[in-house]
C-alpha cells in the first residue's frame, strides 16, 4: 500500500489516503507541501485538503481545555498560510474553525453559569414566596382606613371628595347587604408634600453639561454568582480566554460543526446554481470569463428552462486553453479533481442547448452594449466587497461600468476573507512571463520587461451583486457575513 501512494500523482486524492493512514504532524508537513507546489491550487481544492486536515488535527488533538486547542490550531494555521500567503481560502478555513471552537466553548461558559444562576434564583425565590406570606397575612389582620362620607354641600367633582383621607377612629355606615364587621378598603391619595418629596428623590440632580446623556450604571446581576469567565464575558462582550472549559466538553460538538463545514463545501456550486433562474432570464446574452465549474453549473442549471446566449472571452495567455477546452465540449484539467469528488459526469454548455460564443479580450468592449448581464467567477472575495479574479477580469468589469452592463459574481461563503486589501500588489500574483512573450526571442527579452499577472484586484464599485450559497448581497453587505463566520481576534493569525 504504501508503494502504491508514493507512485501516485500527489494530489487532493492523494493527501486524502495519506491523511488515514499517517499521522498528524507529517500530514501538516504533506500538505505545505503540496500547497508550495501547487500540486493543490484551485480555492475549493485548498478549502477541502485544509478542513480534512483540520478535522484530523481535532480529532487526535489531547489538550486539557479549549484555550490550548485555538493555540494548536493557529500553530498549523500559520504553517499552512506561510506555504501559500496568497491562496485566502486557507486561512478562511482556519478561521472559521477557530471561530466555531470561539462559539461552542462560549456556549458552554454561558450554559453551565446559567444553571447555576437558576439553582440560585430557585433558593431565592422560596425565601421571598415565604416573605411574601408573611406579609400578607400580617396585612388581613391590620386595621384598615376608610374614607368617610362628606356632606351634601360637597360637588360629587369636586378634588376634595376624592383627595380627602379620614381620621383613624371614624368609621364608613355599612352598605346594604354587607356582613358585620367587613369593610370595603379605598384607595388612599398621598398628600402633596409626600409626593413633592418622592419626586425630588428620583429626579437627576443638576450636573455639568458633559454628563447629560450618561446613563447611570445597573448591575445587570445583584447575586454575584457567575464565574470568572461569564464575568469576562459581560464585561468585554467575549471570553478573553476558554481556561475553564475542559476539551471533552466541547470536542465532539466542534468536530461536527466541521463536519458541517466540508458538507457546504461540497454542495457550494448546486447551492448557488438553484437562484440561477431569479437571475437569468430568456433571450438574454451573457457574457462570461474564465473556465469556472461554479459558472458553468449556474449556467446549465438556468439553460433547462430559459434560452439564452453565451459570450466566453479567451482569456489570453492564462485561461485561453482552458476556455477553448471548455466550449468545444472537452474537459479542462482544472476540474478533473473537483469533478472526481463531487462523481459528477461533465457536461458542456453546448450539450444543453446554450449558443456559445467565444471572442479574443480585444473585442470585449465593442460587445459590452449587446450584453445583457456579466457574470464572474472569483479566486477571494475580501471584506471590503471587492475580490481577487483571474487576470483581465479588471478590463471587463470596467467596461461594464461604461455600458452600466450589470456585474453579478458567483462565489461560495467559503471564498470569502475578513482581509482588508490594504496593499493591493499584495494580492497579486505573477505567473510566467515566457506565456507572453518566448524567450527564444532573444533581442526582445533583453531589452524588455515582461510581467505577467495571474489575477486583478477588483474594487467593490464596480460591482452589483453577489451571489453566494445563502443568496444574493450587495458588495456593502458582505461586513455582515463576515462577522458572521469569523472572529475579529482571530483575523491576524500572527499574534
Amino acid at each position: 500500500m504504501p508503494g502504491a501512494m508514493n507512485s501516485a500523482t500527489p494530489d487532493l486524492p492523494y493527501f486524502l489516503k495519506a491523511l488515514k493512514s499517517r499521522d498528524v504532524e507529517p500530514c501538516i508537513e504533506l500538505l505545505a507541501d503540496l500547497l508550495k507546489r501547487r500540486q493543490i491550487r484551485t480555492p475549493r481544492l485548498c478549502a477541502l485538503a485544509t478542513t480534512h486536515l483540520l478535522r484530523r488535527v481535532l480529532a487526535d488533538f489531547r489538550g486539557a481545555n479549549a484555550d490550548e486547542l485555538l493555540l494548536r490550531i493557529r500553530s498549523v494555521g500559520r504553517r499552512l498560510i506561510a506555504a501559500t500567503p496568497r491562496e485566502m481560502v486557507v486561512g478562511n478555513m482556519v478561521r472559521r474553525v477557530l471561530a466555531l471552537i470561539r462559539e461552542v466553548a462560549e456556549g458552554a461558559i454561558l450554559g453551565s453559569d446559567r444553571s447555576v444562576s437558576d439553582e440560585g434564583l430557585d433558593g431565592d425565590s422560596e425565601r421571598d414566596g415565604d416573605s411574601e406570606a408573611e406579609k400578607q397575612e400580617s396585612r388581613n389582620h391590620s386595621p384598615v382606613r376608610h374614607r368617610p362620607n362628606l356632606s351634601s354641600g360637597i360637588s360629587t367633582f369636586s378634588p376634595l371628595k376624592h383627595g380627602a383621607t379620614e381620621p383613624a377612629s371614624m368609621v364608613p355606615p355599612k352598605a346594604e347587604g354587607e356582613l358585620p364587621g367587613t369593610y370595603t378598603p379605598l384607595p388612599i391619595r398621598p398628600s402633596l408634600q409626600t409626593a413633592l418629596t418622592q419626586v425630588s428623590t428620583i429626579a437627576p440632580t443638576a450636573q455639568q453639561m458633559f454628563g447629560l446623556f450618561t446613563q447611570p450604571e445597573i448591575d445587570d446581576d445583584p447575586s454575584g454568582v457567575d464565574s470568572p469567565a461569564l464575568q469576562s464575558v459581560k464585561s468585554s462582550g467575549r471570553p478573553e480566554n476558554f481556561t475553564e472549559v475542559p476539551l471533552k466538553d466541547i470536542k465532539a460538538e466542534v468536530l461536527e460543526s466541521v463536519r458541517e463545514i466540508l458538507d457546504e463545501l461540497e454542495s457550494v456550486d448546486q447551492e448557488i446554481a438553484l437562484y440561477a433562474l431569479d437571475h437569468i432570464h430568456a433571450d438574454e446574452i451573457i457574457l462570461t470569463y474564465t473556465a469556472s465549474l461554479t459558472v458553468q453549473n449556474f449556467l446549465l442549471t438556468a439553460a433547462r428552462k430559459r434560452k439564452f446566449t453565451v459570450i466566453h472571452v479567451e482569456g489570453y495567455p492564462n485561461e485561453s486553453a482552458s476556455t477553448v477546452t471548455t466550449i468545444f465540449g472537452g474537459r479542462p484539467q482544472e476540474f478533473n479533481e473537483e469533478l472526481e469528488l463531487a462523481d459528477e459526469p461533465f457536461k458542456p454548455l453546448t450539450a444543453a442547448g446554450i449558443t456559445v460564443i467565444m471572442i479574443p479580450d480585444a473585442a470585449v468592449f465593442a460587445l459590452m452594449s449587446r450584453v445583457n448581464k456579466v457574470i464572474l467567477a472569483t479566486h477571494t472575495v475580501l471584506a471590503n466587497g471587492g475580490l481577487v479574479a483571474a487576470a483581465g477580469a479588471g478590463n471587463i468589469v470596467k467596461a461594464a461600468k461604461v455600458h452600466q452592463t450589470p456585474v453579478v459574481v458567483l462565489s461560495g461563503v467559503y471564498k470569502l476573507s475578513p482581509i482588508y486589501p490594504f496593499d493591493n500588489d499584495e494580492l497579486i500574483e505573477w505567473g510566467d512571463a515566457g506565456v507572453v512573450e518566448r524567450y527564444s526571442d532573444q533581442e526582445i527579452v533583453q531589452k524588455l520587461k515582461v510581467f505577467n499577472p495571474l489575477y486583478d484586484y477588483i474594487t467593490p464599485d464596480l460591482i452589483d451583486l453577489y451571489i453566494t450559497n445563502l443568496g444574493g448581497h450587495a458588495p456593502s453587505y458582505l461586513y455582515k457575513i463576515v462577522m458572521d463566520h469569523y472572529d475579529i481576534k482571530d483575523v491576524n493569525l500572527e499574534d
